[in-house]
């Protein structure tokens, strides 16, 4: 082994004959290189020298012969030897000028990891080598991309046989009641207007769920029981996009409406030939009071715009008057909820009544009844008053919100243009 600058390390031996190896770099460490020394100039030095040495090799050579192999690592050598023997044929040439070499210049077997230059992959703070996949869904990162499923849905399945027969059907569309045991009757009239090809979710917010199990139907659909809350509260923890991701359409309805002129698959069908991501039922204006916008046409298939009251349509293109349903019977395409359920509006084009399938508001009080108050009138007043309460936060947020993204992107507010041709 050589001492000058750019010079290689040898291979270190394995087996019985590192011991003999050892003791050899021992004594070179101690004495250097007799070819470089100035013992060459004294002969009976020189001489000693060599025979030391030649003594050393046999006993190492013996030593290794009935001693297990040494792992030289964990000699207490000094460090520029120790990195020397650990480096493969491949490693980089390493000096005794003693300059320090960074780790992204050499491999060591014990300390280092390989590194990669993936966007994908990262190494983490204990050196290992680990998966970081940026793209995965939030607290996922460190998934393999192949076993993340980031959709799920409602399809109940069995608890025997083979997973891929439990599904005999998969429900296109999805419909959600949010009811109490009072208007079973009426719920039951609305569900059967829905086909197989819905799968059925009834929101309890009376706490009473066996007792609907008279109806065939309630066997297979999916009850969520939570006392007194209202069908957004429901909506929003129990119907996020990611679950629904599967249903081209959600029914997000009451539980008091009249379906006698309704027809679940017909609707769909209006649905679609006029492109609608935000719809409801046209509602007969003969069961109480309803808005201009969703009342329903005679002469119409579906109609996206109408005149209000004076002073209540300062802009055509907003509602009341467009872009406008009801939170009674509301219906959104996948796209769309994924939007609503993020508080985000959708363009008044999208949006529209479907008049040829109508329905009736009954105006049954019944969540109302589960306020606070002496008697029933005052629950229902709490209720109403509470209402109109979160609209007016909801519309102070929303208006916060686009003032605030403005004011960072360094932009003015859009002014809206005016709808139509």
């Amino acid at each position: 082994m050589s001492d000058g600058p750019g010079s290689q390390c040898r291979a270190a031996p394995s087996g019985k004959n590192q011991s003999a190896f050892v003791t050899w770099v021992i004594i070179m460490a101690k004495f250097g290189n007799p070819a470089h020394s100035g013992l060459v100039s004294q002969p009976n030095e020189s001489m000693k020298l060599i025979i030391a040495v030649s003594i050393g090799v046999v006993l190492g050579y013996f030593i290794g012969v009935s001693l297990p192999a040494i792992n030289i690592t964990k000699l207490q050598l000094p460090r520029s030897i120790v990195e020397c023997m650990e480096e493969d044929s491949t490693s980089l040439d390493t000096s005794n000028s003693g300059h320090d070499h960074s780790s992204n210049n050499r491999r060591l077997h014990s300390n280092n990891s390989l590194s990669h230059s993936s966007n994908n992959t990262r190494l983490h703070s204990n050196n290992n080598l680990g998966i970081y996949v940026s793209t995965n869904p939030r607290g996922a990162e460190r998934l393999p991309p192949g076993i993340v499923v980031s959709e799920s849905d409602l399809y109940q399945r069995r608890l025997w046989g083979n997973p891929s027969e439990d599904l005999h059907i998969h429900q296109k569309y999805l419909v959600s009641f949010t009811v109490g045991l009072r208007q079973k009757q009426i719920v039951d009239a609305a569900v059967k207007k829905f086909s197989e090809n819905f799968t059925i979710l009834l929101f309890h917010y009376d706490g009473q769920t066996s007792e609907w199990d008279e109806f065939e139907w309630s066997k297979r659909a999916i009850h969520i029981s939570v006392r007194k809350q209202t069908k957004w509260w429901y909506a929003k923890r129990f119907l996020h996009p990611d679950i629904v991701a599967p249903y081209d359409y959600i029914f997000i309805w009451d539980e008091d409406l009249g379906v006698e002129h309704f027809d679940a698959e017909e609707y769909i069908k209006i649905v679609k030939k006029h492109r609608l991501e935000i719809s409801q039922p046209g509602v007969d204006p003969s069961t109480g009071l309803t808005w201009q916008m969703t009342k329903r046409r005679r002469d119409h298939e579906v109609h996206r715009e109408t005149e209000e009251k004076r002073g209540r349509c300062p802009d055509p293109c907003l509602p009341p008057c467009s872009a406008f349903v009801e939170i009674m019977a509301p219906v959104f395409s996948r796209d769309a909820w994924r939007c609503v359920w993020h508080m985000i509006q959708s363009a008044h084009e999208t949006i529209g009544v479907v008049d040829s399938q109508w329905i009736a508001h009954l105006n049954i009080p019944s969540l109302g009844n589960q306020g606070k108050g002496k008697n029933e009138k005052a629950a229902r007043q709490g209720v109403r008053q509470r209402c109109m309460e979160e609209w007016a936060t909801f519309r102070t947020r929303m208006a916060d919100a686009e003032k605030a993204y403005h004011r960072e992107m360094g932009m003015l507010p859009l002014k809206r243009q005016l709808c139509g041709p």
